[in-house]
């Protein structure tokens, strides 16, 4: 897989950091990639590759802002997909689930037992996560449009 002369903008990136930058990043993503992609599309296409969570389809207890949050990113890149599409805009989403963090380590147990409700039984290695993101920005991803790739070791799917 070659990234090479590609273009990509990835957006809302949170683990490792405070519950109110998060909340920054996700809000100032939004407004990035609304005045990146119409660039994007006078250029002749490109990737932007927001990341959600799983939070974002399934209810989690303490999570109703930030889920709702990353659900208002998914509902909006599907529609950036249907106005930037047409001229080679692909925009999509990755949504992971528990992932192995320095942030996340401080949940200890908590983190543990929300790992038991993954069908994987393990949390994402950053490196798992970065892997989709990598995939839907080069060329193998070239007919994805608009999608929400759940790397979340089958976590919403049960």
């Amino acid at each position: 897989m070659t990234l090479q002369g590609k273009t990509t903008l990835v957006t809302g990136g949170t683990s490792g950091i405070g519950r109110a930058v998060a909340m920054k990043l996700a809000h100032r993503g939004a407004y990035l990639t609304a005045t990146i992609a119409p660039r994007m599309a006078a250029r002749g296409g490109g990737a932007i590759i927001s990341i959600s969570t799983m939070a974002a389809t399934i209810g989690m207890s303490g999570l109703a802002a930030y889920g709702a949050s990353k659900a208002a990113i998914e509902a909006l890149t599907k529609s950036w997909n249907a106005e930037y599409g047409p001229q080679g805009v692909r925009v999509n989403v990755v949504a992971p689930g528990p992932t192995r963090t320095p942030a996340n380590a401080a949940m200890g147990e908590m983190f543990d037992a929300l790992t038991a409700t993954v069908p994987a039984r393990r949390g994402a290695d950053p490196d798992e996560i970065a892997a989709a993101v990598c995939f839907l920005a080069s060329d193998e991803a070239s007919f994805i449009y608009g999608a929400v790739l759940h790397a979340d070791g089958g976590r919403v799917a049960v």
